[in-house]
């Protein structure tokens, strides 16, 4: 008693310490490499930075595939390494590495890293912040407000790793010139880069004078408002003042896109939790935080902040549903008890084994570090039955000697020895078959570790209960009473009936025949595709819009954000149903993105439905798609995208063919949602500038020296940082005065040899176009083709389409030395499937293994792995069951995902423990001289009733999960309906196949009277 008391107090400290999260930790074997070059082209971004950071990483151990995108104005790698590797050492040699880069242009900023890849993806919340009614000031001005006054009191929150915001626009100085002036004062534009050099002071260090020593510094650092008094050059005893070609004023930067929260404008803001937090702890200090910023910083401003997404609804959820899952399975497990016992104490005795267990189970998850999240609250409710067998075995023996009028005391040690080697062998083999799960280290082991673990845990709690606790139990408690077993009439029946099946060797070689090869047979047949890891029903929704290459920032916002938020207006205010709770749209160079949530979730299907083919159709030049967001995490091996690669040197064949596959996989597959990256077309609009290197001489520059004018032609010539005493903006050099090619043609320049001449004197001038992203794979330029199927498609099903008809599609059109290859889901579906049996096959080995070790025969052992093929066939059958009722009643499917899998893992040490029951008690009964056939029939009547009870107790113990709705239901469906088909079929085939077996194999066969027919 005290134990238990202990275990319930350290299990209660336990549970409230564990953290609680949407889904365990997963550590993805990904850095990324960020660099930005503001105002670059892809193509200037490809060569002066990703080319030269490629190189430093060729050759880098650990490292499976890198991924390299320039865009405008930044470059990103992603460096995707094996599982095995030691993360923070490979982060120490890339920044070793990165260091050894020869030097980056000198406006790109220096790169930053991140482990487990780019965490858009990874927020727990996301916040609009929107201007007040009475506030008239545009919301993207405040960026640096939100970002000095608003983050980092959000990154303050323990278990904040960063907080960014997005859709604002930021500060800099900018000295807008006009070139005209310049020409017509005599002004050398190469010289005006010297200008950045006057936002420092110099430190001269220190001189003694006197008894004193004095700090010396010459300050040179202009304000930028004095800026205007800088003098260019001296002329005719004449001063070239800079205010006399130029203003300087601190100005926005140019708007790369914006964000629309409901319709208006706004900032969004997200958080970023570190690895291992309790989720629901750190949202209510979050929302704590935000209700205080409220109240002291951005009401005073005149903001408004609304929370847009939260994780932990659905974390709440999908913990309320499997709490109140459990709770009715662990009744609905006493009640099966009560009903094969028909006595109340016993029952209540045999289910105290289920909270302790439970509490063991908390106790070592906090000392292994772990977490409480979908999985593992699943691996409690699957415990819910399992734990019970041990304790229903003892039990039993010990009530069935009692009511062969054995005292208490003699009733509870037989009872409990007689059934201890038993116990022993079925929890060994259950957590051993767990083990090669435990040590899987790619993203599905990760993710079944907390399972393998908690059932794992459990399992070995019930057996020490079982043998320690009851026992005690049923001494103190079990006194008196009527022990005759109420069903002891219908247990003679179903033996006499199962022996009769199985008497003749004629008729034990056609059920040993029957019950392996059609099993086998139906097996093979029924397997449905392998699926990725399910997506679940989260009330969220996000999708993507490719707009039009080129397009520019207004054009964006009244052809796409507007269309967009005009369309989805009723659906807002409730004219339209089914009615949104609130909506964010943004546009960002050439994507456009939009998430959204529902007012009733059981509305999404449909709303995502109405997406797909109203809202996101009919938009000139743009493709668009939404889906639900999936539950464990992002990046490019979560969710259920393929990506095609297609690899070739020509660039332009590329854009080609690979418009050819977009094509292809549009009639391949109906309703599939497909993106490429980057987009099929050159049609980013370029103005393409070469030198006239001979004119450029004559005029005194080289290449250099027009490169920056050039620059500040365009979006800007970085200059210099200017800090102010709070922050620090870029100074940038611009000019302001053209508006076609052909007045930039025409600007005038003064050259060094005093000559002023028209720009397209020194270059070349054509409009052409050029791509808005490179992809490069590998260091080989790629176009990937990222293809989603419909929901009820399995992974498995497209990708063997897909490499069936459009790989040989695409080798066809292609020239010799091109590539095509398949990563992302694709690739980690097949290593998980490829891990996943490899461990199956490993834990079937070993389940052999230990039961030859205990039973000391590998014949015996034998025939209890022989009851795994009738377990498979019926978890199949009751997937497959599940899946056709879903179609035919609902609107959904039900895959065989990685999570359903793991049900046949499962199922190996469960449906085991039954045929060891059977196989040591008939071999037991043959050793105390018993006839084969009568140790057979006697070990089948006194193990009918603990079969049945632990069958019973688990499947009734598992049907809420299969049946009950509610939040995360859909993630375990497809497992327990693997679990309840294989007990159900391999307990009733079981009773005939073992019993065939065993006679047919017996030690005692000459004692038999065979009969013959």
């Amino acid at each position: 008693m005290v134990a238990i008391i202990l275990v319930a107090i350290f299990g209660y400290i336990s549970l409230n310490r564990l953290p609680i999260q949407m889904a365990p930790n997963v550590e993805r074997p990904t850095i990324n490499i960020s660099t930005s070059w503001p105002g670059a082209a892809p193509e200037e971004v490809e060569s002066e930075i990703l080319e030269l950071q490629e190189n430093v990483f060729r050759g880098m151990p650990g490292v499976e595939r890198m991924s390299a995108t320039a865009s405008y104005a930044s470059a990103s790698i992603d460096m995707e390494f094996d599982a095995d590797v030691d993360m923070q050492r490979s982060l120490i040699e890339v920044i070793n590495r990165l260091n050894q880069v020869p030097g980056y242009p000198v406006d790109a900023n220096e790169p930053t890293l991140r482990i487990g890849g780019r965490t858009f993806g990874n927020a727990i919340a996301w916040f609009a912040i929107l201007p007040t009614e009475n506030n008239d000031r545009p919301i993207v001005t405040y960026l640096d407000f939100i970002s000095d006054s608003v983050l980092p009191k959000l990154e303050q929150i323990n278990g904040v790793s960063s907080a960014n915001a997005v859709g604002g626009r930021a500060y800099e100085v900018r000295i807008s010139y006009d070139p005209y002036q310049a020409a017509a004062l005599g002004v050398d534009l190469t010289r005006l880069s010297a200008v950045g050099g006057n936002f420092s002071n110099t430190s001269m260090g220190t001189k003694d004078v006197g008894k004193r020593k004095y700090t010396m510094r010459f300050e040179s650092k202009y304000d930028y408002q004095a800026l205007s008094d800088y003098v260019i050059e001296w002329r005719d005893g004449l001063p070239i003042y800079l205010k006399d070609i130029a203003s300087i004023d601190v100005v926005m930067q140019d708007p790369s896109g914006l964000i629309l929260q409901n319709g208006g404008p706004s900032i969004a803001a997200n958080i970023i939790p570190e690895a291992g937090v309790n989720l629901l702890e750190l949202m209510d200090d979050i929302k704590a935080k935000v209700i205080e910023l409220q109240e002291t910083t951005l009401t005073p401003a005149g903001l408004t902040i609304t929370q847009v997404y939260d994780e932990s609804l659905y974390t709440n959820g999908s913990v309320d549903m499997v709490r109140n899952n459990l709770i009715l399975g662990m009744l609905l497990a006493i009640f099966i008890l009560w009903a094969f016992l028909r006595k109340k104490t016993p029952a209540l005795i045999v289910a105290v084994a289920i909270p302790i267990c439970l509490m063991g189970a908390f106790i070592m998850l906090d000392v292994f570090g772990r977490t409480l999240n979908i999985i593992s609250l699943a691996g409690l409710a699957f415990a819910t039955g399992m734990v019970l067998d041990a304790a229903i075995v003892v039990l039993e023996n010990i009530i069935r000697h009692r009511e062969m009028g054995k005292s208490a005391e003699e009733a509870a040690m037989i009872g409990s020895q007689q059934v201890w080697g038993a116990l022993l062998a079925s929890t060994a083999t259950t957590v051993a078959i767990f083990l090669p799960v435990v040590f899987l280290k790619d993203e599905a082991g990760q993710i079944f570790t907390d399972l393998a673990l908690t059932i794992s845990i459990s399992v070995i709690f019930s057996l020490v209960v079982a043998v320690t606790v009851l026992p005690a139990a049923t001494v103190k408690f079990i006194h008196r009473g009527d022990f005759s077993d109420k069903h002891s009439g219908m247990w003679r029946k179903i033996t006499d009936f199962l022996d009769g099946l199985t008497r003749s060797r004629t008729q034990q070689i056609s059920w040993i025949a029957g019950l392996l090869l059609i099993p086998l047979a139906l097996a093979y047949m029924l397997r449905p595709p392998a699926d990725y890891l399910p997506e679940g029903k989260r009330n969220f929704s996000f999708g993507g819009i490719s707009t039009p290459p080129g397009m520019s920032f207004s054009v964006a916002k009244e052809e796409i954000a507007d269309v967009v938020s005009t369309r989805l207006k009723p659906y807002l205010d409730g004219s339209k149903q089914p009615k949104l709770q609130n909506y964010f749209f943004g546009v960002f160079g050439s994507r456009a993105f939009v998430g959204f949530r529902v007012k009733n979730p059981e509305e999404m299907d449909s709303m995502l439905q109405i997406m797909n083919t109203e809202i996101l159709t009919g938009i000139p030049d743009a493709r668009g798609f939404a889906g639900r967001r999936g539950v464990f995490g992002g990046g490019s091996r979560a969710g259920r995208s393929i990506s095609v690669d297609i690899q070739t040197e020509d660039f332009n064949e590329l854009l080609r063919v690979g418009q050819l596959a977009y094509d292809k996989v549009s009639q391949l597959i109906p309703q599939v949602r497909l993106d490429t990256t980057p987009g099929l077309e050159l049609g980013a609009p370029e103005i393409n500038i070469k030198p006239n290197d001979r004119a450029i001489a004559e005029a005194g520059w080289s290449r250099r020296d027009l490169n920056g004018v050039l620059r500040s032609l365009g979006t800007g010539a970085f200059v210099g940082e200017y800090f102010d005493g709070n922050k620090r903006m870029n100074v940038v050099l611009r000019a302001n005065h053209w508006e076609t090619p052909e007045e930039l043609a025409a600007t005038p320049l003064y050259t060094a040899n005093g000559d002023v001449v028209p720009l397209d004197e020194l270059t070349f001038i054509q409009r052409t176009a050029g791509p808005t992203q490179i992809l490069r794979v590998d260091r080989s330029r790629t176009l990937t083709l990222q293809v989603t199927p419909p929901s009820d498609m399995p992974l498995e099903t497209a990708i063997a389409l897909l490499k069936q008809e459009l790989t040989p599609f695409i080798t066809e059109r292609l020239p010799e030395g091109s590539s095509v290859s398949y990563r992302g889901t694709a690739e980690a579906l097949d290593a998980a499937l490829s891990s996943l049996s490899g461990s199956f096959l490993l834990a079937i080995i070993i389940l052999y293994l230990l039961i030859s070790a205990m039973f000391q025969s590998f014949k015996d052992a034998l025939l209890v792995v022989t009851t795994l093929p009738m377990a498979t066939v019926g978890g199949i059958m009751g997937l497959r069951l599940l899946d056709w009722v879903l179609r035919t009643f609902g609107e959904s499917s039900q895959s065989m995902d990685l999570l359903t899998m793991i049900g046949f893992v499962i199922l190996l040490g469960l449906v085991v423990n039954n045929a060891i029951l059977l196989v040591l008690r008939a071999r037991d009964a043959e050793k105390m001289g018993m006839s084969t056939q009568e140790a057979v029939s006697n070990a089948v009547r006194l193990r009918l009733r603990p079969i049945f009870m632990s069958t019973f107790t688990s499947i009734f113990g598992m049907l809420p999960l299969l049946l009950m709705p509610g939040s995360g239901t859909e993630l375990y469906r497809g497992l327990a309906a693997v679990i309840v088909g294989g007990m159900l079929i391999s307990t009733l085939f079981t009773l005939v196949l073992l019993p065939s077996l065993l006679k047919l194999t017996g030690k005692n066969q000459k004692e038999q009277n065979i009969a013959t027919i």
